[in-house]
């Protein structure tokens, strides 16, 4: 369980220093909800948020220098924003449950002698007392420094150590590796473990139709990939963990696909499960690999909403693409009441839809602008001016979005 309740941005990009939400370093800011939705328009750096949450999934999964140069960034020199800063970082503020401390994780990547980036500063802290500067559980400076086994163990700014967990004196041998990527691995690091496995569970949507058609003959999979392609090895684990159970959550997408009259499992004669569509009208039922691509994008996105063990964290960028307008307002309805109030799962979502949007209300929304020196700012909705008023009196953010009343 966890969620984020804030987290900074800076000089990664056009995002020279974008903050969202509460903040070790920003207290005053309301902690991020469970749905959290990044609109304005193009170029502003949307697709930069959510490519710095993938960024940081990769770095733990792969260190920073393979990060930088995967997929398009293009390297730490690419990556970085333009002008005299040598150094990106990230803050995010995290908290297990209701009732647990708030924990600060920082990070800062560089360069080192030889050009190429590094893990420059990484550090773990909790506030102990009630009042009071949080202290650290793992503070490193170039790979160099300490790291304190159990749960109860922190140390100041001024070397003072509190709490009975046991002291590690840390020199990593690769300062490009994530120092929670290996103290995450062991047992008696417990808080680093959990921080660890956290941001492990984040789940970055790049789904693609086609990729979804295809059949795959991989073993049933418990969670969807980036892309989809194992639509129907997901659907082959559901059936097999409960059929029954999975015949219902058929049953509950298939209200939510228009034209669509039935939705059930197919075994093929090589064992493998396809997914078997009734369309309205049609006297022969189609297959996955046969569905318009809107309708296998709105069943991924359903059977994403059902996942048994959600993953804590999913990210999806403009669900809207290849999607009938009059779907979206539904579908954000669903993706809100899904996400709920508690810490079992977060959502993020970008967005170009004035239809998603009328869903969703003034603190859900965080709306991205283009300063005038080229980098982006980000403040909620609810900031702008008469907004929340305009919002109580049942107008849907969306339509004032539209309107330009904000944004």
């Amino acid at each position: 369980m966890g969620k984020i309740e804030g987290i900074r941005i800076e000089n990664y990009g056009t995002l020279k220093y974008v903050c969202m939400g509460r903040l070790f370093s920003y207290q005053k800011g309301a902690p991020l909800g469970n749905m959290v939705t990044i609109i304005g328009p193009s170029g502003t750096g949307k697709s930069t948020i959510a490519d710095a949450f993938g960024f940081l999934a990769d770095c733990l999964e792969k260190g920073v220098e393979e990060a930088c140069d995967m997929g398009n960034r293009g390297g730490f020199k690419q990556l970085i924003s333009q002008g005299n800063e040598k150094v990106i970082r990230f803050e995010l503020y995290y908290r297990e449950t209701s009732n647990s401390k708030p924990i600060t994780y920082e990070l800062a990547i560089g360069l080192d002698k030889t050009e190429r980036p590094y893990v420059l500063e990484e550090r773990l802290r909790q506030r102990v007392e009630k009042r009071g500067w949080p202290k650290s559980f793992l503070n490193l400076h170039e790979g160099i420094g300490y790291a304190f086994e159990g749960t109860d163990g922190w140390q100041d700014d001024e070397g003072n150590i509190t709490g009975r967990g046991r002291r590690v004196e840390v020199c990593l041998a690769d300062k490009r590796k994530l120092g929670i990527a290996t103290y995450g691995a062991m047992s008696q690091y417990n808080r680093i473990v959990d921080f660890m496995n956290f941001l492990k569970s984040w789940y970055l949507c790049y789904f693609s139709p086609d990729s979804a058609r295809q059949i795959q003959m991989a073993a049933p999979q418990p969670y969807l990939n980036r892309t989809g392609s194992n639509l129907n090895n997901v659907a082959q684990y559901m059936y097999r963990e409960n059929p029954t159970a999975f015949k219902a959550i058929l049953k509950d997408i298939q209200t939510k696909l228009q034209g669509i009259i039935a939705i059930e499992p197919k075994y093929m004669e090589n064992g493998q499960m396809v997914l078997r569509f009734q369309e309205e009208g049609f006297q022969y039922p189609f297959y996955s690999p046969h569905m318009s691509d809107g309708t296998l994008k709105l069943f991924a996105y359903y059977l994403l909403l059902h996942e048994h063990s959600p993953r804590q964290l999913v990210f999806i960028e403009e669900p809207e693409n290849g999607l009938y307008h009059h779907y979206l307002t539904d579908l954000a309805s669903e993706m809100r009441k899904n996400v709920g109030s508690g810490f079992a799962k977060q959502l993020f979502v970008t967005t170009h839809s004035p239809f998603f949007v009328n869903a969703l209300a003034p603190d859900d929304v965080w709306v991205l602008e283009k300063e005038a020196n080229g980098f982006s700012s980000i403040k909620r909705a609810a900031e702008y001016e008469f907004v929340k008023e305009m919002s109580r009196e049942n107008i849907l953010l969306g339509d004032l979005w539209y309107s330009k009343y904000f944004g």
